[in-house]
């Protein structure tokens, strides 16, 4: 469990790098607050987001999933409203930033140690 928030948290900060680096309209203070950032946008991914899925399952149904692309877009704009040295600056740069952010991920999710680690479910056996 340790590894994979770990892991999780390694990845959020990768993308969120990697999301500054391509658009100049994602500004960081200091690289800790890129860190911070990575944190916050983890933990809102785990707690949040898939409550907000679950409300808006609904609305993406009648919009064929545009909705959670939405919800996706929000855990950014919060993290950029948490963490007073990270900044996203227009609404187009959300967009592409969210679309980034999860091709980031998707890749990061298929190759290294993240493989088969994060997004999914498992039974953690208490007897080890």
């Amino acid at each position: 469990m340790l590894r994979w928030i770990a892991l999780s948290w390694v990845a959020n900060l990768i993308a969120l790098w990697v999301t500054a680096w391509i658009f100049g309209a994602v500004t960081y203070a200091r690289f800790g607050d890129l860190v911070v950032a990575g944190a916050v946008f983890g933990v809102l991914n785990t707690i949040l987001k898939p409550v907000l899925k679950l409300l808006t399952f609904p609305l993406a149904i009648f919009t064929l999933g545009l909705a959670w692309f939405l919800v996706a877009t929000f855990m950014l704009w919060l993290t950029d409203v948490i963490v007073s040295g990270f900044a996203i600056h227009g609404f187009w740069t959300y967009v592409g930033a969210t679309v980034v952010v999860w091709l980031v991920n998707m890749l990061l999710d298929s190759v290294g140690p993240w493989r088969g680690t994060r997004g999914r479910w498992r039974v953690i056996r208490l007897d080890r």
